[in-house]
């Protein structure tokens, strides 16, 4: 098992905030600064490491890659950072390491995304191999490759929940080290898409299921257990993440940048009205958003996130330092569906349904049409963005490769394993296949 001070990723599931109204510019600047230029957690890594991450691939090279970044980038799927970050992508940044400097993640690891080759501050990062990247970054600085439960299934997902799960079962309920963890049950076959900041201004629930409220600040620290972080360095740290929080409020989605019916899109915003708005919300200035879980037996879709946290973490954090923020405290609740999420830019944050098992919007509206099997480049450039269907291309497969290395392997997405079933939300199969074309133009407008 790897050293606990090198499990430093963010946990894509917890890093959520809500709306609370305006935020004050300064805040705002503030929290932007922080996030494009400090580490909250220590360098896991040296930097040689970054250097010799190729010898790790499969199969071996015989000398560094050309373009070598850039080709690190792709490899893992990580983007360029639209900020000062020296040769850096976007997730990955100078830190201390023990009592000298070393290479760390941050929240951009798992929330910078991109789309048509644009880096993005807060779109969910859809081409990740957080396994492979942890993996071989270990093994890169003489440690064992060997992580202690799976960081991903598939490419582009994570084991968030697991993350929260094993980082908060070393701790007491004032966050001081245990000696023994607690003993709660690890499931990590939950398959978890990253959802995209913009979209928790409207929010007041946090997390796939709505298990949390969105006003803590404290919640989106919770990547910070790692064992060098003890309690002080979470109390001096709280006012960063206020404005950390401020920032993350401020982010607007962005316009689809190509043509639109807007005779097709008004057809489908009536439909989409009719149908869809009373779990997604209604949109333009006078928008709503019903914040809406939907149970389980309702939407229909996989239940493993649902089903898979245990219940005695939720008690756990209840009586935790993240719970106790004022004196009224802000709870988890036991999860009771799945959150219908806002919209805005739903066409930069493909794939769709909480474990990313639906490539595209219309697929999303015909249930019959979900590739079973599929594959895709993992790429982010216009090339690979499907604007019929409003996704991602993808191949379909007609069995699952057996050969490759697990890298390779886990670019294909299977319906068939646990946590990453395509069923369920099939709301749009009453539609007309003119309808569903007419609401996919809508969409392309949020």
């Amino acid at each position: 098992m790897m050293p606990l001070r090198i499990f430093l990723c963010a946990i894509p599931s917890l890093f959520f905030a809500a709306g609370l109204g305006a935020q004050e510019p300064e805040a705002i600047a503030r929290g932007k600064k922080a996030l494009e230029t400090r580490a909250f957690t220590p360098g896991g890594w040296s930097f040689a490491a970054y250097e010799n991450a190729w010898k790790q691939w499969q199969p071996k090279l015989d000398k560094t890659p050309d373009n070598y970044d850039e080709a690190f980038r792709a490899h893992y799927g990580l983007h360029a950072a639209p900020f000062d970050n020296g040769r850096y992508p976007m997730g990955l940044r100078s830190g201390t390491l023990l009592f000298a400097k070393g290479l760390a993640t941050d929240c951009m690891l798992c929330h910078g995304g991109s789309i048509l080759g644009n880096s993005h501050i807060g779109l969910g990062n859809a081409s990740l191999d957080i396994q492979a990247f942890f993996e071989d970054l270990n093994k890169a600085s003489g440690l064992s490759g060997k992580l202690p439960f799976t960081f991903s299934n598939v490419r582009g997902t994570s084991e968030a929940g697991a993350m929260a799960v094993f980082l908060h079962s070393f701790r007491n309920p004032d966050l001081s080290l245990r000696l023994e963890r607690h003993k709660w049950e690890l499931q990590d076959d939950l398959c978890e898409d990253v959802p995209a900041w913009w979209l928790l201004k409207k929010k007041k629930t946090m997390y796939h299921t709505g298990g949390a409220d969105a006003r803590s600040v404290r919640s989106i620290m919770q990547f910070m257990l790692t064992p060098n972080n003890g309690v002080t360095t979470f109390e001096k740290a709280e006012l960063v993440f206020k404005d950390i929080q401020a920032f993350i409020l401020s982010l607007e989605a962005p316009k689809y940048p190509f043509a639109i019916d807007r005779k097709l899109a008004d057809t489908g915003h009536i439909l989409f009205d009719r149908k869809c708005a009373q779990c997604h919300g209604t949109y333009g200035k006078e928008w709503t958003y019903p914040n809406k879980v939907v149970p389980l037996i309702v939407v229909g879709t996989d239940p493993n996130r649902f089903r898979g946290l245990p219940v005695k973490l939720g008690e756990f954090y209840n009586e935790s330092w993240f719970a106790k923020e004022k004196p009224e405290g802000y709870k988890s609740f036991a999860p009771l569906g799945y959150q219908a999420p806002p919209l805005d830019g739903v066409w930069a944050t493909a794939p769709s349904l909480h474990n990313g098992s639906v490539p595209t919007l219309y697929d999303v509206l015909n249930s019959k049409t979900r590739p079973k099997l599929f594959t895709r480049s993992y790429r982010t450039y216009e090339v690979d963005y499907d604007k019929v269907k409003v996704g991602w291309k993808v191949e379909r497969l007609q069995t699952p490769p057996m050969d490759g290395s697990p890298h390779e392997r886990r670019k294909n997405y299977d319906t068939t394993q646990p946590g990453r079933g395509n069923q369920g939300h099939t709301f749009g199969d009453d539609f007309t296949d003119e309808q569903r074309w007419a609401i996919v133009e809508y969409l392309k407008t949020l």
